[in-house]
């Protein structure tokens, strides 16, 4: 079976790199690309746009136009327009895979009441190595227990507009459920002037912004005399595209539901 892959924001930098991965994996096309209503890539063909040969396929200005060409839209994009093409491919019965950060409460109410009539992996970041830190993390946490600080840094590029990153914040969640704690309650987010001893089941999460850094994520273990730390760095955004489109030939087939990339690759 061939999988028929749609890309939302397909001339921006994530899709440019989606679609010039799906040309070259076997098992998926290229069907549909979408940019935003007024674009000038709308109606350009989806080749010329990201630097492949000419495919015969126009950039539709919106998914609705598209989607019917399409088992499964991959998007990285903002939380509204995330959430309405989420809305649409449960209507449409298709799958989705969704890459955006900065979801809020109510976006994450909007999907789980749909989770078993969807086909949908959500995930703040895509790529295998992350997935791998996110599942090292919990078991590091699980070993050293509460006799080690747990502080989370993260760097991004100077052009991100959400912090921390949706991979901090997973990570700080992943790290506190190990740990038996409510990440809502035992979170710090920032420091600055006189704020008193850390409380000892605190768990930090730290930002950095500046230059190209396509995303770097810290998470330290802190004990007495020594130091646990498990790094992931990345240098380009063909991880992420890579994860995407991994989960997308995954999720056709599976039964409704809402996944993670834990469950794509066998790590839940």
């Amino acid at each position: 079976m061939t999988v028929r892959v749609g890309v939302i924001g397909t001339a921006g930098r994530m899709g440019v790199r989606i679609a010039n991965i799906v040309e070259t994996t076997d098992g998926v096309i290229l069907s549909g690309g979408v940019e935003a209503p007024g674009s000038p890539f709308v109606g350009m063909d989806i080749g010329d746009a990201v630097g492949l040969p000419s495919k015969g396929i126009a950039i539709s200005g919106s998914l609705a136009d598209c989607i019917d060409r399409c088992d499964v839209i991959i998007d990285f994009s903002v939380p509204s327009v995330s959430l309405a093409n989420f809305l649409l491919a449960h209507e449409t019965g298709k799958s989705i895979v969704i890459g955006t950060t900065g979801f809020r409460s109510e976006h994450w109410e909007s999907f789980e009441s749909m989770s078993k009539t969807c086909r949908a992996v959500i995930a703040p970041n895509m790529s295998v190595g992350v997935n791998a830190l996110f599942k090292m993390a919990y078991e590091t946490a699980k070993i050293l227990g509460d006799d080690y600080d747990v502080e989370i840094v993260e760097m991004h590029h100077n052009l991100k507009v959400d912090a921390p990153s949706g991979t901090a914040a997973r990570l700080a969640e992943v790290t506190a459920n190990a740990l038996g704690r409510d990440i809502s309650k035992v979170a710090n987010y920032g420091r600055h002037g006189q704020v008193g001893v850390r409380p000892k089941k605190e768990i930090g999460v730290m930002t950095l912004r500046g230059g190209d850094v396509v995303g770097e994520h810290t998470v330290i273990f802190a004990g007495q005399g020594e130091r646990v730390e498990l790094t992931h760095k990345a240098a380009s955004r063909d991880n992420f595209a890579k994860g995407a489109i991994r989960a997308a030939a995954w999720i056709v087939d599976q039964p409704h539901g809402l996944y993670d990339m834990q469950d794509v690759l066998g790590l839940s």
